[in-house]
């Protein structure tokens, strides 16, 4: 997960099929024994720390005990940093996003999303429809969310989110982030009137069908179903309206798409990628590049901004995105997520075929690997983005400009043999 800008988690990674539903991770929820000298350090942290501002933003004694009651660190958490010691980049990735870009969208995965997908279309129709004139958000792309962040509900949620968020709070590598989670879970719990034995989320905090996050709740779930109050645990028009007004505040933009898989040209580097280089689409298609279905960019497109987005740089398909694709990065930091949101969402609803350009076998690095080649690309004046160890577009890129500066043809994307060049 890439916590860069974090509203909401796609915190459960998940693996469909047309008949089968598995959870992706390799968190477990039973916890490890936790050493009593770590445990006193967590009770004294809650009641000197945290209760202080707690109170102080208007939860009460009773909301904050009955809330930690019978609540124990759970250990076996990603991202955790013991007390007295230094974070380090893990070596391997955790979450798909972040994996090799052609296994995100094996046809397994994606297809039992697109086909569960189409028959919720039909089966929600009346509501989606409410809620597209309502947001301006499409349906399909409310569902594919709903597909990937739950198995549209189906997904089992075996962690209490106090649990989860109390522990990160206290010892993860960002504490400040969960932090500010952990009080508004507690705002919840106090507003709604709902026992914290009842807040089973993810591995990461993340609530409910769409997988928010406790202040993604408070401020962007809708109530749909008309009964007063949101319930993204329950109700299918509360869960959809809830994403849909998600993507509302974020800067849907009405009318228009979220991308289109193009060709580029051969003078066209890939170095160009990147929501800071945007231009008009229609000079995009005066460089020559073109959609690869051989269709023109549809008219209501050509006067708006679009962006060069190759998340495995030159190994795999390109594409013209617009707005709309970084506000579905908002859901999630993952340029794969939003990519398989939108496509996925194209299928379901107009039967189009899968990317028409092959992924190539690139990614499944580890992440320790890609650090230190990003801290390479620093050392030299290349942002990057930070190294993190994560292969966004400022990484991508810059390896591309990289490349060219050394004679290299640009291919923005991390591999071994630039690795050893680059440390």
């Amino acid at each position: 997960m890439n916590f860069s800008k974090p509203i909401i988690t796609s915190t459960v990674a998940i693996f469909l099929s047309v008949s089968s539903l598995a959870l992706h991770t390799t968190v477990h929820a039973k916890t490890t024994k936790v050493p009593a000298k770590l445990n006193t350090q967590f009770k004294s942290w809650l009641a000197t720390d945290l209760w202080p501002q707690a109170q102080s933003e208007g939860i009460t004694k009773s909301t904050f005990n009955k809330s930690f009651q019978n609540i124990s660190l759970n250990l076996k958490l990603p991202g955790l940093v013991i007390p007295g010691t230094k974070p380090k980049i893990p070596k391997k990735q955790r979450q798909s996003e972040f994996g090799s870009p052609g296994k995100y969208f094996n046809e397994k995965i994606i297809g039992g999303v697109i086909t569960g997908g189409r028959q919720r279309l039909k089966k929600h129709k009346s509501i989606l429809r409410k809620i597209e004139k309502v947001t301006g958000v499409p349906g399909r792309i409310i569902v594919g969310i709903w597909g990937r962040e739950s198995g549209f509900g189906r997904a089992k949620l075996p962690y209490n989110a106090i649990q989860v968020l109390g522990t990160k709070a206290f010892m993860s590598t960002r504490k400040k982030y969960f932090r500010s989670e952990l009080l508004a879970a507690l705002k919840l719990i106090q507003k709604n009137k709902i026992p914290a034995s009842a807040l089973m989320g993810s591995w990461a905090g993340a609530l409910g069908q769409p997988q928010f996050m406790p202040s993604s709740y408070l401020n962007h779930a809708r109530d749909f179903d008309g009964n007063g109050k949101p319930d993204i645990w329950k109700s299918v028009p509360d869960t959809l309206g809830s994403i849909g007004g998600y993507l509302q505040d974020k800067g849907w933009v009405r009318g228009r798409d979220w991308g289109f898989e193009v060709k580029l040209p051969s003078n066209v580097s890939c170095a160009l990628e990147g929501p800071d280089a945007g231009r008009k689409i229609s000079k995009w298609a005066q460089m020559g590049i073109k959609r690869i279905n051989g269709k023109p960019f549809p008219s209501g497109e050509l006067n708006g901004d679009g962006y060069l987005m190759m998340p495995a740089g030159t190994f795999g398909p390109a594409f013209i995105v617009t707005p709309n694709f970084y506000v579905l990065k908002e859901y999630n930091k993952s340029d794969l997520y939003a990519l398989f949101v939108g496509h996925g969402g194209d299928r379901m609803q107009y039967n189009s075929k899968p990317f028409a350009t092959k992924w190539g076998k690139v990614g499944g690095m580890y992440r320790s690997d890609v650090a230190a080649m990003q801290r390479g690309l620093i050392k030299l004046g290349y942002d990057v983005g930070g190294a993190d160890g994560l292969p966004g577009f400022r990484t991508r890129r810059s390896i591309g400009f990289w490349q060219q500066k050394n004679g290299l043809k640009p291919t923005c994307f991390p591999q071994a043999s630039l690795v050893k060049k680059l440390r």
